[in-house]
């Protein structure tokens, strides 16, 4: 049971980011009706600024944190304004195709900058643990689901109650009548790709605590792809539903692969999100709360 009960927390944590990262998929959708493929782009920049201001400046870490995610939501605000918005109404496919035109330029750009070695995100937290009953629980893992928690919280006010998170939720529901009613839709969405490049950066952070970065770490932010499909990729609770599921469907098979999957080789717990993705496809393509 002990060892069940690991696996599970192992899962919620590493589910956590997948969720930040969902909520930035669902978030550009819901305003745009775009996949935003950039965000795997993001997501490393967001990292490697961490690393530039918190070893190579030499900051506080809670200050390079801060930095990383205004710059790469700024980062994203560019890209939506130089790329993004010259595309309004033209086909959906390839404003698509323009998004994961700048991943990849993001992604190059950034993997040079990195180059071959690991670079260490300077968290607090590192590989320390405590206890809760006999389950270890490492810091970073319950650092990511009290800063997911917080981040859907705000987002849940903010929606409801502020006057621009009204209007975006307006977008979202039906373009031309919030045009009608004074929304400034161009505004909804530079917003909604600033939310989801912070979003990506402190997904970043915390894909990289405890293990730091490298030019493969990107990959990881494709998983929350498989997240927001089964939650609903218009639904920012089934998002969030969604990436805790797959992680801790990949927790459990990192557990048990061993000893009940050997034969499916070793790491099919990278494999388990995109199985669940096309089993999802196949029975419920709109998600369970799309």
């Amino acid at each position: 049971m002990t060892r069940f009960l690991q696996s599970i927390v192992a899962g919620l944590g590493q589910g956590a980011i997948y969720a930040l990262l969902a909520l930035g998929f669902v978030i550009v959708y819901k305003s745009m009706r775009v996949v935003n493929f950039a965000l795997p782009g993001l997501m490393i920049l967001g990292a490697y600024m961490v690393v530039y201001f918190g070893n190579i400046v030499g900051l506080n870490f809670w200050i390079a944190l801060a930095l990383a995610i205004l710059i790469v939501a700024l980062a994203a605000l560019v890209v939506e304004r130089l790329t993004i918005r010259p595309m309004i109404g033209k086909p959906v496919f390839a404003i698509a195709i323009i998004t994961l035109g700048v991943d990849i330029i993001l992604r190059i750009s950034v993997n040079d900058l990195l180059g071959t070695n690991v670079r260490n995100i300077p968290d607090p937290w590192g590989l320390k643990t405590f206890r809760v009953g006999d389950v270890i629980v490492q810091e970073r893992r319950a650092a990511v689901l009290v800063a997911t928690g917080i981040v859907v919280t705000l987002l849940f006010l903010f929606f409801k109650y502020s006057r621009i998170g009204l209007a975006m939720r307006a977008t979202a529901f039906d373009q031309e009548a919030a045009l009608t009613q004074g929304v400034s839709v161009s505004t909804v969405f530079a917003l909604s790709w600033v939310i989801a490049g912070g979003l990506a950066a402190l997904a970043g952070m915390f894909v990289g605590a405890g293990r730091g970065i490298d030019q493969q770490t990107a990959f990881i932010a494709l998983k929350a792809l498989p997240a927001v499909i089964l939650g609903g990729i218009d639904s920012i609770q089934g998002a969030v539903i969604g990436a805790l599921v797959i992680g801790i469907f990949e927790g459990l098979s990192n557990t048990y692969q061993t000893q009940y999957l050997s034969f499916l080789g070793e790491n099919f717990s990278q494999v388990i999100p995109y199985v669940i993705l096309l089993l999802v496809l196949l029975i419920r393509p709109y998600g369970l709360f799309g």
